[in-house]
């Protein structure tokens, strides 16, 4: 059985976004994640994924971004975005009782926790489903530059069929970025993670992502 979520909200400036927070009674990690551009916090894909990181010992929070908090389509610029992790993360922080804080997003969740990092939010590391290296057919305009020179453990977990990153591009900016960052390809997966042939609901396709997650947790996670 999944654990129930405790709703709540978190202030962000003048306002206050949605979050969802759930902890098993042996968490020895804890994770903020974040959804991507077209969706929310209640996406299958992240349910799915946060209940099989509850299932594996990692307490989860999701949240929701103020354009969506506000029933808008297009996303946050990224003070906005950024300004969301920060105070999503501090609540995390405060509540993680001592065990690492990892922050995880969904391609335009995923892009927005790194520029926080980047911009000096704490993190124990950052993993990355589906990250969004360039727009599709335009291998030459990167979202990089802000990642190099980070230290934290980075997980980049990615469909080979993915427009956003096909195999051989996201690769070299990772061993750019130095050994703390991993690359981890999804055989047939598209940016969402589907697999032409394999059709699977949603919840299920984020469940299969918690164990390469877990994995990279532990490995980075001292006595797991």
């Amino acid at each position: 059985m999944p654990l129930e979520s405790e709703e709540l909200t978190v202030n962000v400036g003048d306002g206050t976004v949605s979050a969802a927070y759930a902890r098993p009674s042996d968490a020895w990690a804890s994770m903020v994640v974040a959804h991507g551009a077209g969706s929310g916090m209640e996406h299958p894909f992240l349910t799915g994924f946060t209940d099989a990181m509850n299932d594996g010992g990692v307490a989860t929070w999701r949240f929701n971004f103020p354009y969506r908090e506000a029933g808008k389509k297009f996303p946050d610029r990224a003070p906005a975005a950024i300004a969301a992790w920060r105070a999503v993360m501090f609540a995390a922080e405060d509540n993680a009782g001592g065990v690492p804080v990892w922050a995880c997003g969904k391609s335009f969740g995923g892009r927005m926790a790194s520029m926080a990092v980047a911009e000096g939010m704490q993190a124990a590391g950052l993993v990355f489903l589906g990250y969004p290296l360039h727009p599709p057919g335009k291998p030459d305009k990167l979202r990089d530059e802000h990642m190099y020179g980070l230290t934290l453990p980075m997980l980049f977990l990615q469909g080979t069929r993915d427009p956003f990153a096909l195999p051989g591009e996201l690769e070299p900016v990772a061993e750019r970025i130095g050994p703390n960052a991993v690359v981890e390809r999804i055989e047939g997966g598209n940016h969402t993670f589907e697999v032409a042939g394999n059709k699977r609901p949603q919840d299920v396709i984020g469940a299969s992502l918690a164990a390469p997650v877990l994995e990279f947790l532990r490995a980075h996670t001292p006595g797991r």
